[in-house]
């Protein structure tokens, strides 16, 4: 009897060294591989959910997953937070995300603050400090406000540092810097005319364009092709390139952008009284003062903060529903005065052309 006793609890005592033996294996890892673990996990995270899901699965994971290093590796993606999910902690997050050093979060975060929550300031600051560690969307986004005067008077409009910042985001590499720098050399808006330049730069926004789309999507490139085959080597006559007509996927937008888009958009928060938005689906900016942005100079329904977004837009959609009308008149009954390509209104309105 006492044999099988003693052999009872020696059976639950290794029992209960392997259930430990268990336990600890992750107790066990060190600290310095847990966090390589989780750099990896963030840099290449799919959503937010993704990197949340691993900071609530345990106290250490939630220490660890703060980390530094891990914020400051963390991708675009794992800030895509959506407008309807907008909190105190998100805000905290990002901020959090920001001091580690992510230049994603530094812009994400710059964009939100000057566009959505209205705070010019500390906004800008953040895309700027972005922008000095070249990150080519915070530099195009500072161009646009250049341009525009965001935040400020029509007086405050600098095109030459608009063109610079501009200039400097096309230098690494952004397609839609590109496309507004060629539109502004073809215009001589903020710069010297140079219509052969700005071609140039227009077409190599396209190519740069075409190249993404044929990396990202075998199925679409599968597809079409004979198409280009036929378009490369002359057998089609007909353009190649997106701005010349050309049938490409729509562009994945930036987090920011979906952000503000939804943000507007969903009826709970108002750009303000007589403010209007980006037509292009896929931008989102708000006017920070009526008559800020471009309207189409043909049908007078839409309006772009941008020559970019006017172009993109216009082979994404607009072409198909825009419509010519009698000659509108700006707000303040005067005719207006055809500037370069853009249309100016009695108020200082910059209009589009289709």
């Amino acid at each position: 009897m006492e044999a099988a006793t003693l052999q009872i609890k020696r059976l639950r005592s290794s029992r209960r060294s392997t259930t430990a033996a268990k336990s600890d294996f992750f107790d066990g890892l060190p600290d310095d591989l847990v966090v390589f673990i989780l750099c990896k996990l963030s840099s290449s995270a799919s959503s937010p959910s993704d990197l949340i899901s691993a900071l609530i699965t345990c106290k250490r994971l939630n220490r660890l997953g703060l980390h530094s290093l891990v914020l400051s590796n963390a991708g675009p993606k794992a800030f895509a937070i959506r407008a309807k999910n907008w909190s105190d902690s998100a805000h905290r997050f990002l901020k959090r995300c920001v001091g580690a050093g992510n230049v994603e979060a530094s812009y994400t975060l710059g964009m939100i603050r000057f566009y959505c929550l209205q705070n010019r300031g500390s906004g800008a600051s953040l895309m700027a400090k972005a922008a000095m560690r070249s990150h080519a969307p915070a530099l195009y986004s500072l161009a646009v406000i250049q341009f525009n005067g965001s935040g400020c008077s029509k007086k405050g409009k600098d095109l030459r540092a608009g063109v610079a910042l501009c200039a400097r985001a096309a230098s690494l590499g952004l397609v839609d810097a590109l496309r507004e720098l060629g539109h502004c050399l073809q215009d001589g808006y903020g710069v010297k005319q140079n219509v052969a330049e700005g071609r140039r730069l227009l077409v190599q926004a396209n190519a740069r364009e075409l190249a993404s789309v044929l990396r990202s999507s075998a199925a679409w490139r599968s597809h079409h092709y004979q198409h280009f085959y036929a378009c490369l080597t002359g057998l089609v006559s007909c353009p190649l390139l997106s701005d010349y007509g050309c049938n490409v996927p729509v562009p994945e937008f930036h987090p920011a952008n979906r952000f503000m888009r939804e943000w507007f958009g969903s009826g709970r928060w108002t750009a303000g009284q007589g403010m209007r938005l980006c037509s292009h689906m896929g931008c989102g900016r708000p006017e920070t003062r009526p008559h800020e942005f471009r309207r189409c100079s043909v049908c007078g329904t839409v309006n772009y903060c941008s020559r970019g977004c006017q172009a993109l837009d216009w082979k994404l959609r607009h072409k198909m529903k825009c419509k010519p009308m009698e000659r509108w008149l700006a707000v303040d009954g005067e005719a207006e005065e055809e500037l370069g390509g853009l249309v100016q209104g009695g108020e200082g309105e910059n209009v589009a052309v289709g």
